[in-house]
């Protein structure tokens, strides 16, 4: 479970940064993907939640 998370993660993480300038759409587009790949995980919904809004308040 953690290996596929940490795998998701990666990628996606690296696709980002592999863009330079990012976009609001390719923001929107990582926390999507970082979303799906915690609740995959099976990480509470409210902590997914609450992570991602914080993440993209600071995006």
């Amino acid at each position: 479970m953690f290996e596929s998370l940490s795998d998701k993660l990666q990628e996606t993480f690296r696709r980002l940064a592999g863009k330079g300038r990012l976009s609001e759409a390719d923001v929107n587009e990582g926390l999507r993907e970082v979303r799906l790949a915690l609740l995959e995980a099976d990480v509470n919904y409210r902590v997914v939640k609450d992570l991602v809004k914080r993440i993209g308040e600071r995006a």
